[in-house]
């Protein structure tokens, strides 16, 4: 039975356990918090703690595996965070493992473009802001060691939207002057992108994960708007603070990731909210 580590277990991980666990894989998943490994181990599969950005605890583990998944995420942590989590977590994974196929979970945050523009995997990737610089260095690290990167695109799904939570909770604005494009993609279509790479894809390549229809934030809280059957976002100037992963406006392509064969279930925003996410918030409480 092959063998897979999850390093980073949270949102997206458990839904790529979950499929390699239905494709008879042993799966085990690691994530940094005691707190949280206590909260998962009803699942199927082991689910330890260890802090991937300590060399010594990821040697400390005798295991070996088929597949690697750097999956961990900082949860909007500063550039210190992006840091011991992406580049050290990296390093310390590859050396332990070395012998394994290495998949690493990063952002299409890397992409600076502003004018949006139609973006690919052989696009301009030299992001401004310090997060984004590291998480190019934690790329180039698994790119240099045959690994796949995968740049996932703003994730969404049941319980998780927050294009949703700011329109509910009446954060959200519509200001023609700064409109942009957002690319998103569901946990689940994903996880089954992250599962395909981690067979299909090839070594040292870069892959971006993100559904067929980038569509412009403005159009986003109007079509929640006409969908809840709920007044539309005011008309203002939108609050432009420095975002820790810097301002973008490009259109993601997925070109390349479906040519392996990945079809997303939910190949745009309205198919994901209408059929997946709307039924998962308790909308009236909000």
């Amino acid at each position: 039975m092959p063998r897979l580590l999850i390093a980073g277990c949270g949102y997206l991980g458990q839904a790529v356990a979950e499929l390699f666990l239905a494709a008879n894989w042993e799966v085990e998943g690691w994530t940094i918090s005691p707190e949280s490994a206590g909260q998962l181990s009803t699942k199927p599969y082991l689910v330890r703690s260890v802090d991937i950005s300590k060399r010594k605890d990821v040697r400390a583990k005798a295991e070996n595996f088929d597949a690697v998944i750097h999956s961990a995420s900082t949860r909007g942590g500063n550039a210190a965070a992006y840091r011991h989590v992406y580049l050290e977590g990296a390093k310390n994974l590859l050396q332990r493992f070395g012998g394994s196929r290495m998949l690493f979970v990063s952002s299409t945050t890397v992409y600076p473009q502003k004018a949006g523009e139609s973006v690919t995997e052989t696009s301009l990737a030299e992001p401004r802001h310090e997060t984004g610089k590291i998480l190019r260095e934690a790329e180039n690290l698994v790119l240099a060691s045959r690994g796949i990167v995968s740049r996932l695109a703003g994730i969404y799904g049941p319980g998780r939207s927050s294009l949703l939570r700011k329109f509910l909770s009446g954060q959200a604005v519509i200001d023609p002057q700064n409109d942009r494009f957002v690319n998103q993609i569901h946990r689940d279509d994903a996880a089954a992108a992250i599962q395909l790479l981690s067979h299909n894809g090839a070594a040292s390549q870069i892959y971006n994960v993100v559904d067929d229809a980038p569509i412009l934030q403005n159009e986003c809280y109007q079509w929640l708007a006409a969908k809840l059957n709920r007044p539309v976002p005011p008309v203002g100037r939108s609050a432009l603070k420095a975002r820790k992963r810097g301002e973008s406006n490009k259109r993601v392509s997925n070109a390349k990731l479906r040519a392996l064969g990945w079809t997303p279930r939910y190949p745009s925003f309205a198919d994901g909210m209408e059929k997946s996410v709307l039924s998962s918030f308790n909308l009236e409480a909000i």
